[in-house]
């Protein structure tokens, strides 16, 4: 008997892990990859969920992997500034906002899963299958040995789905759902070893993804103590309606890409001193992506049984959200399966009533793009470029451009400083 069974051992199941361990609730981690390894690129934790891994006591090694990044910058596609704000401390945050690789993160949060669970808390190499008999006090779950092709079932009190976007558990729970859902737009990531840019502590963005649209960001705290950058950058291009799903590939974070297909969209761009044609060439191993989601869910869960993170809202990459409200997720699920023990299925359903709604309305708001409506009215209105902005949009645009972010962030300086822990304490 497993009290809760967690599929998937990514950032929000891992965390998760720890989470309930911390409000002394006994877990296990399964994970079909027969090896977890430092896969993906770069993404930022907001200071919402780094406030959760700190209060994990994963803070330190949080700093020593990641970059706080102090400002996020807005240019047009030649290099004009648009619109800036601080990030983490600098907005008066109590907590950084990082910047990191999320591959380093995952073993991070590995490292400590298995120092503080023991070495078999989590299994890698098993597949949930499917649901088999409700019982009492819990539910009957039959997973695959995929090294020995081998099915067989384990007991748990509670089910948890954090098997990401090609969720199994969420397919078994909300059947016929179908592929996710494309917006046209095809992804390139990568990460280039480089010399330090826009200061050394920028997220810049570049452009508007109607046509052409750049991120990049510096990831890893060890090269910038040797003077050097791990620079992440994420290339969007929006296609036709025409373009067919088909043709923007398979939703597979390790699927490689091509120099030749991306580059093109950003030849002779230049933001200040970062040469963006240069950086995209350096990278030895592109991946590509399309931008994809899922409708939301009118419910997550029913039993003993509920998801997790992508598993329950999968959500474009605007606003830095995934892997933060995972963490959420996860911190939110721990503590009210502590509070209504031994009812697991009052926990999960309280742990819904939290969450659902509010990461819903962060996958709608992450499909409007209100940031990406002005970046738009940027490159129609000053298609070469501008010397004031103000010349090209009215200060209630610029306004607005703040607004989009606390729209899609949802958490405000003042309430996230001072609201209580999600902690079991």
């Amino acid at each position: 008997m497993t009290d809760v069974l967690v599929a998937g051992a990514g950032i929000g199941g891992l965390t998760a892990a720890l989470s309930l361990h911390e409000a002394g609730i006994g877990v296990r981690v399964v994970d079909a990859a027969e090896q977890l390894r430092p896969v993906g690129v770069g993404l930022n934790l907001l200071p919402y969920a780094v406030r959760e891994l700190t209060e994990l006591g994963l803070g330190e090694e949080l700093a020593a992997t990641a970059v706080a990044p102090d400002a996020m910058v807005h240019f047009d596609r030649h290099g004009n500034r648009i619109w800036a704000e601080p990030r983490g401390l600098a907005l008066g945050y109590r907590w950084p906002q990082y910047s990191v690789h999320r591959g380093a993160l995952q073993l991070l949060l590995l490292d400590a899963v298995r120092d503080r669970l023991g070495d078999r808390a989590v299994r890698t190499g098993t597949a949930f299958v499917r649901l088999a008999d409700r019982e009492r006090g819990g539910q009957r779950v039959i997973l695959r040995d995929m090294a020995r092709a081998r099915e067989y079932g384990v007991r748990v009190g509670a089910l948890v789905g954090a098997d990401g976007l090609h969720s199994a558990v969420r397919a078994v729970l909300h059947p016929g759902e179908g592929p996710p859902l494309w917006n046209g737009i095809r992804m390139w990531r990568g990460t280039a070893d480089w010399h330090p840019v826009l200061g050394g502590r920028t997220v810049a963005v570049a452009g508007s993804n109607t046509a052409a649209k750049l991120v990049v960001y510096p990831i890893s705290r060890p090269y910038q103590e040797r003077g050097r950058a791990l620079l992440n950058w994420v290339a969007e291009v929006r296609f036709p309606p025409t373009h067919h799903h088909g043709h923007a590939g398979p939703a597979d974070w390790n699927r490689s890409g091509r120099l030749s297909d991306v580059l093109p969209h950003y030849a002779g761009w230049r933001i200040g001193d970062l040469d963006v044609p240069a950086v995209l060439a350096a990278t030895r191993h592109i991946l590509e992506y399309p931008m994809v989601d899922r409708d939301p869910l009118p419910w997550w869960g029913h039993g003993p049984v509920t998801l997790l993170g992508d598993a329950a809202h999968p959500m474009y990459p605007v606003g830095s959200n995934g892997g933060s409200q995972a963490i959420l997720d996860a911190r939110v699920l721990a503590r009210c399966l502590a509070h209504t023990a031994p009812d697991r299925e009052a926990g999960l359903r309280a742990y819904e009533g939290v969450r659902r709604e509010t990461a819903n309305a962060v996958v709608l708001a992450n499909r409007d793009m209100p940031a990406d409506r002005i970046l738009h009215a940027v490159a129609e209105r000053a298609p070469d470029g501008f010397d004031h902005v103000e010349d090209v949009l009215t200060p209630e645009e610029l306004g607005e451009l703040h607004a989009a972010y606390r729209r899609t962030t949802g958490t405000d300086v003042a309430e996230l400083n001072e609201r209580g822990s999600w902690g079991v304490g």
